[in-house]
């Protein structure tokens, strides 16, 4: 899986340390190899969180597979190695990647936790799949400036398996899976950021019978809107909200994802919260 022109947008308007950006790409992919395993309508969540210079990075993408990506600083700063060759550890801290998974009604949500396993996010994804997925899975992640990319291959539970199965063909699945995750591991960084899907399957798995899909377009998609903004606003409250205005003359409010700027002015937020108050039948909303 690559993504390229997806990935280029979602940091256009970010100037993120290379490390920070690689593992934030790291993060993208994953949660569109994520998403691509599982049948939903709804967003697919993965969070980072800990105690370290980065306290918070979070991957979405949508079962129309729209990403988008965030990461934040402690005080906006971080002052560790600028390379790619850093761990979750030296990023993040200890802490802790939370997997959410949620239906566009909200009617369903779904959350697995795991802690930090590894230097690398895909070790993490490994333990998060044995444990909240029970199901043997294998990551490779790569990710710089001009894209992100991921490789997944995960042993699917048996169907067809009976109590009295047979002994060899157990064993023959065995050895299978643990040749597919060596010949995985002679993947490196440099092919899974220069290869093509088809080249990097060919050079893999040449004498497996292989099948490869036709590829499904992923584009950078940002879900705010000036509605969304106005009902952050609404949950700050007037108070807060009036303050902000006197003080600068407007209230604006800027999209952490797409770095979008919406400005509301003295008539705006008047409807805002004339907007509120009839909705809660004289209430306004604190």
């Amino acid at each position: 899986m690559h993504l390229d022109a997806a990935w280029r947008a979602l940091i256009e308007h970010r100037d993120y340390p290379p490390a920070i950006r690689d593992t934030l790409g790291e993060a993208v992919a994953a949660s569109l190899l994520l998403a691509a395993t599982i049948k939903f309508e709804g967003v697919l969540s993965l969070q980072l969180q800990g105690d370290g210079p980065v306290h918070l990075m979070l991957a979405q993408c949508t079962s129309g597979l729209g990403v988008r990506g965030l990461a934040r600083c402690r005080d906006g700063v971080y002052g560790g190695a600028d390379t790619g060759a850093v761990g979750i550890a030296d990023l993040v801290g200890a802490g802790n990647l939370t997997v959410t998974l949620e239906t566009d009604d909200g009617s369903q949500r779904y959350q697995g936790i795991v802690p930090f396993a590894g230097q690398r996010l895909a070790e993490s994804l490994q333990v998060y799949f044995e444990n909240s997925e029970q199901l043997p899975t294998r990551l490779w992640l790569h990710a710089d400036a001009a894209g992100a990319s991921g490789m997944l291959i995960q042993r699917l539970p048996n169907e067809d398996a009976r109590p009295r199965a047979d002994v060899v063909d157990i064993a023959s699945v065995d050895d299978a899976w643990r040749r597919l995750q060596l010949i995985g591991e002679t993947l490196t960084p440099e092919e899974m950021g220069t290869l093509g899907d088809a080249q990097i399957l060919h050079r893999l798995f040449n004498e497996d019978d292989v099948r490869l899909y036709e590829p499904a377009p992923v584009y950078f998609r940002c879900r705010c809107s000036r509605e969304r903004v106005g009902s952050m606003l609404q949950g700050l409250g007037e108070t807060e909200t009036r303050s902000v205005l006197e003080e600068r003359g407007e209230v604006e409010v800027r999209c952490d994802f797409c770095n979008r700027a919406y400005l509301f002015d003295a008539v705006d937020v008047a409807q805002l919260f004339n907007a509120s108050v009839a909705a809660d039948s004289g209430t306004s909303v604190h």
